[in-house]
């Protein structure tokens, strides 16, 4: 989609080569946006994409399925490069990271024993708690700390929920590795939710040993909504799931019925019914921008926007956190009337969000400093008047 050669990134490079990509996104009377985070802008490309499917649909019909199936391996394949999958059949594509969630619950036919942090985003965080109290799980919920976690996984703990990087905080979980393998070597098998993860930091789910992964294309690799994948290390592709549908069976296309039910070879047991073809399809030119642009070459990039975003608020006077390599893509500022300060923003012309008492504020490679220096001024104006 884009070469932008073996160069740094720089203002220059990204106003000359990058933002001409989203002009529809950066149309004349755009707010500055901060708001990376929650919902990505998506490249030009996609609507060119999503219309030729549609096309596909009314000149073809019935033959669409092949170019939209096509598409649907493109995402499984393009993911499985994002996140160091060991192969395309391991990314099972999904329309949340919950129903990901669900698909591991449901592969358990006992009750189990599961560890998650009381920092997980609402959607997980809902999945388990209806999941126990219908007394699916155990659940045991502890802070979003290392120590904490480890300690919880004894006597017994069948599966670990955790966020790599954490959706209110922004705060990477250190030493991750290591709780991977603390979980697996207790006997439990590892959920992670990379969703703030993939897109921003370099990361390689075959090097870490983690049994599944819940991610998608709504933030950091702007493919919005529905476009979303479970990551399946192929040591459990044969392990079943009761979110299964005719598309997880061999040869689906042959129509037979086999007692037993004969599932497809490798991670395609995994997958569910009539897949939701467009999201994949939709997903496709974030996808591909983001691993042409290189996540490493993403991620300094962004490091060195939030440290200057960062610097500008603290010359007026507002201290936030988040600027450091401890932290993914976005600064926070804890404050009590945060989502109030979120609408006077956005009345000034700054799209960002709050979640609870915490601002998030998300500058990505398509803000320029002096967006970035605007909206440090918007702000201040905002904490001057609440």
């Amino acid at each position: 989609m884009i070469d932008l050669g073996e160069a740094p990134l720089d203002e220059a490079l990204v106003a000359r080569r990058v933002r001409p990509l989203f002009s529809r996104a950066l149309a004349p009377g755009q707010p500055i946006y901060l708001a990376n985070h929650s919902l990505g802008r998506p490249p030009d490309r996609t609507a060119t994409d999503v219309a030729a499917a549609l096309d596909a649909w009314y000149r073809d019909l019935g033959e669409a399925w092949g170019p939209w199936l096509d598409a649907r391996e493109r995402f499984r394949s393009l993911t499985a490069q994002l996140v160091g999958a060991p192969g395309a059949d391991s990314i099972v594509p999904k329309t949340s990271a919950a129903q990901g969630l669900r698909a591991v619950l449901n592969a358990h036919d006992d009750r189990i024993r599961v560890v998650a942090t009381d920092a997980e985003f609402d959607s997980l965080d809902f999945v388990l708690r209806v999941y126990r109290e219908r007394g699916r799980i155990d659940l045991a919920l502890v802070p979003p700390r290392a120590e904490a976690i480890v300690a919880a996984l004894a006597p017994r703990t069948d599966l670990l929920v955790v966020s790599t990087v954490f959706f209110r905080s922004g705060e990477i979980l250190p030493d991750l590795a290591d709780i991977v393998r603390q979980a697996r070597a207790a006997g439990a098998k590892v959920l992670l939710d990379v969703y703030h993860h993939a897109g921003v930091l370099p990361l390689d789910l075959s090097a870490l040993e983690a049994d599944f992964a819940v991610g998608g294309s709504y933030k950091y690799t702007r493919g919005g909504p529905g476009a979303c994948w479970l990551y399946v290390h192929p040591r459990h592709h044969g392990l079943r799931t009761l979110d299964t549908g005719w598309f997880a069976k061999a040869a689906p296309f042959a129509y037979e019925r086999p007692d037993p039910p004969r599932f497809a070879a490798g991670g395609d047991g995994w997958l569910e019914s009539t897949p939701p073809v467009l999201a994949c399809v939709q997903a496709l030119a974030g996808l591909e921008f983001t691993c042409d642009v290189g996540v490493a070459r993403l991620r300094a990039f962004h490091l060195a926007q939030k440290a200057r975003l960062a610097a500008g608020l603290e010359d007026r006077g507002i201290a936030v956190a988040g600027s450091g390599a401890g932290h993914g893509a976005f600064l926070t500022l804890r404050h009590a009337q945060a989502p109030r300060l979120a609408e006077q923003l956005k009345a000034r012309g700054v799209k960002t969000d709050a979640r609870g008492e915490t601002l998030r504020l998300c500058p990505d490679l398509l803000n320029t400093d002096g967006e970035l220096a605007r909206a440090a001024e918007m702000l201040a104006a905002s904490l001057r008047s609440t």
